[in-house]
């Protein structure tokens, strides 16, 4: 099993496709997000090709390959247009006889 790890798309369809062109490329199984996906935070620029509408529609078709959790960025609102669960502050995922703590370590 091969796992592709990404985080802090922050809404943008350009650095989405980017990331997804590197999972098909890499063959992975799994896509593992460690937070951040619509919005791009009070604090900070909007990213390149912000659009969280876009990001929705393009990243619903790989929620069963998705294992997820919750970003500082990330809030109930976006788990209701999300087909995957996001709202975990943590999990963990058993790989190679190794537990790997996922968090997007804002906490």
């Amino acid at each position: 099993m091969k796992l592709f790890f990404i985080s802090d798309i922050h809404g943008s369809v350009y650095y989405l496709n980017k990331a997804l062109d590197k999972f098909k490329e890499e063959n992975a199984d799994y896509i593992i997000i460690l937070g951040d996906i619509l919005y791009h935070g009070a604090r900070n620029p909007l990213p390149k090709e912000y659009n969280p509408k876009g990001v929705i529609k393009i990243i619903n078709n790989y929620a069963n390959r998705i294992i997820a959790i919750r970003g500082n960025c990330d809030s109930e609102v976006d788990q209701m247009v999300l087909d995957f669960p996001i709202m975990a502050d943590y999990s963990t995922i058993l790989y190679n006889n190794k537990r790997l703590f996922l968090t997007h370590g804002h906490i």
